[in-house]
């Protein structure tokens, strides 16, 4: 009798063993396909409410088909690390999306790619804009100097709106020392410009240049600002060998 009694008190623990697990967080993190690695921020073993737990690099890029949209890989997982980087540091407020800007890639091609990493799918790809002493159709050469009317690479946190020249706007705050942290004093921002379009691409080749902003086009710039504001983080990547040996954060995720 006791032995049966026994029996039946380890099914009964198995079976609230089971059914525990099975309503948990973790089991609903790993069912949904994602890493087995915790987030960053997760010092309890468990996945707390609002965490936000991201696909392994790789998996994300085949299945957002990203390879096809022309995004280099080597773009993609460094914007990926620094985003995590970013994010256990405290520096991201809006922690659903990044933004990746791939200057491998002409500018006669889309090489904006805003990506929601919470329903894991491309919110946007389109034209953007690089400095006018960065190179022509290929964006070549970078600067963080005043007047330069380069483009600087890197990580940005994006910032507030506001309504300048330009019209509505985003300002971006550069994360890397000597690398794009004078983003705020040159006035590198986000903004609408008419010579990012296709017709300028059919005209010439390519779309125009700014002074050093990643330039948007019109038809499309409202929605990208004002989805991406306030604290999203924004990675502008090139194959620049003086960017790779000079990023501190390209360093600490290497």
């Amino acid at each position: 009798m006791r032995k049966k009694l026994g029996l039946f008190l380890v099914a009964a623990l198995l079976i609230q063993f089971l059914f525990v697990f099975a309503t948990s967080p973790l089991n609903t993190f790993l069912k949904a396909g994602k890493s087995s690695e915790l987030p960053a921020n997760s010092s309890t073993g468990t996945v707390a409410e609002g965490d936000l737990p991201v696909k392994n690099s790789i998996s994300l890029y085949d299945s957002l088909h990203l390879q096809e949209l022309g995004l280099s890989k080597n773009a993609f997982e460094y914007a990926m690390k620094g985003y995590q980087l970013l994010l256990a540091s405290g520096r991201l407020n809006n922690e659903k999306l990044i933004s990746i800007v791939d200057f491998s890639l002409p500018s006669s091609k889309k090489r904006l790619f805003i990506l929601d990493l919470q329903k894991n799918k491309v919110l946007f790809n389109t034209y953007v804009a690089h400095g006018r002493n960065s190179g022509k159709e290929m964006a070549h050469d970078f600067s963080n100097e005043p007047e330069s009317n380069k483009s600087s690479l890197g990580f940005y946190v994006t910032g507030d709106t506001y309504f300048g020249k330009h019209g509505f706007s985003l300002r971006l705050l550069g994360e890397e020392k000597g690398i794009n942290d004078n983003a705020n004093s040159r006035a590198i921002v986000m903004h609408s410009a008419a010579y990012v379009s296709e017709g300028a691409i059919k005209m010439q080749g390519f779309i125009g240049r700014s002074l050093g902003c990643p330039a948007l086009p019109e038809n499309v710039y409202k929605p990208i600002i004002d989805k991406i504001k306030n604290g999203s983080c924004l990675f502008l990547y090139s194959p620049d060998k003086y960017y790779a040996s000079h990023s501190n954060i390209l360093r600490k995720i290497a």
